[in-house]
């Protein structure tokens, strides 16, 4: 938890994600948040982080994150589901900050939607079969059904957003995801930070009665209340309007072409990218 003396100065928060994925957390601070200023360190040199042991995430989210806090962040959010599955305990040990990780959020958002108590979760493999989601759910009442849904993440860094091909391949996915007993589920948990761009044709394929609940703004609500900026910064109020302290300064690190983050990264961050530097982290 981070101290009463935060209220005394502007928050620096950093974002850690295994590449670009990460930055529609970042969006989603940026709208609840618009104040404080921001690091993203996004390891594009060595994602994906699906295929990797354990091991090897927590080695990797580790470094970056100590990276991170290096740079004097007051607050870590690790924005990668893999690496907050995995690694976000390691992570809270070494650092000396607070971590907010993007499952927990997700599933109190799911649980408080849940009428019926039934839930779909989708995400990367390496995050379903760390059965992460399924257990924070079941720990709230909850029971969930996961689903991987491998190919959207490459559909969504193609550029594919509103492609005929990937309807039909989310079709797919949520028709097998919403089968059998789960036919009645009322929520749809995007697991996976490239989901959000897929909100529009997730909305279409999904059965009418599903609330979709996005991890990225239920994690920006959640580091909200972890800097006690209060529960009223939904997104109508800006900390430059409660505080006057001007608008948010961010910076970008990458362990890969900063050329390519910029250009792809933008396509999730809704805004132009400036200020990336290469990071090249030792193994």
């Amino acid at each position: 938890m981070i101290g009463a003396d935060m209220s005394n100065h502007k928050p620096c928060i950093g974002v850690f994600d295994s590449g670009v994925g990460g930055l529609t957390v970042l969006k989603a601070l940026l709208e609840v948040i618009p104040g404080a200023d921001y690091l993203y360190f996004g390891d594009t040199a060595r994602l994906p982080y699906g295929s990797k042991s354990a091991e090897t995430v927590t080695k990797y989210a580790v470094g970056a994150c100590e990276y991170l806090h290096s740079h004097g962040t007051d607050l870590l959010v690790i924005a990668c589901n893999t690496a907050t599955a995995l690694a976000l305990p390691k992570i809270e040990r070494v650092v000396g900050v607070g971590v907010v990780g993007v499952i927990e959020p997700g599933a109190q958002s799911a649980s408080g939607a849940s009428q019926n108590r039934k839930v779909v979760v989708i995400g990367t493999d390496a995050t379903i079969s760390s059965h992460a989601y399924l257990r924070a759910l079941k720990s709230r009442g909850v029971e969930a059904r996961e689903k991987a849904c491998p190919l959207l993440v490459p559909l969504v860094e193609e550029g594919w957003i509103a492609h005929p091909v990937t309807e039909q391949v989310a079709r797919i996915y949520l028709d097998e995801a919403f089968a059998g007993e789960f036919e009645s589920a009322d929520v749809l948990v995007l697991g996976c930070t490239h989901y959000p761009l897929l909100k529009p044709i997730l909305r279409r394929v999904a059965p009418a009665q599903v609330k979709i609940v996005d991890s990225a703004e239920s994690t920006a609500r959640a580091v909200a209340q972890q800097i006690r900026l209060g529960p009223k910064l939904s997104g109508a109020e800006s900390v430059n309007e409660e505080r006057g302290r001007g608008s948010s300064h961010i910076r970008f690190f990458a362990t890969d072409s900063v050329q390519k983050f910029r250009s792809l990264g933008e396509r999730f961050l809704g805004r132009k990218i400036e200020d990336v530097q290469h990071v090249d982290l030792k193994e």
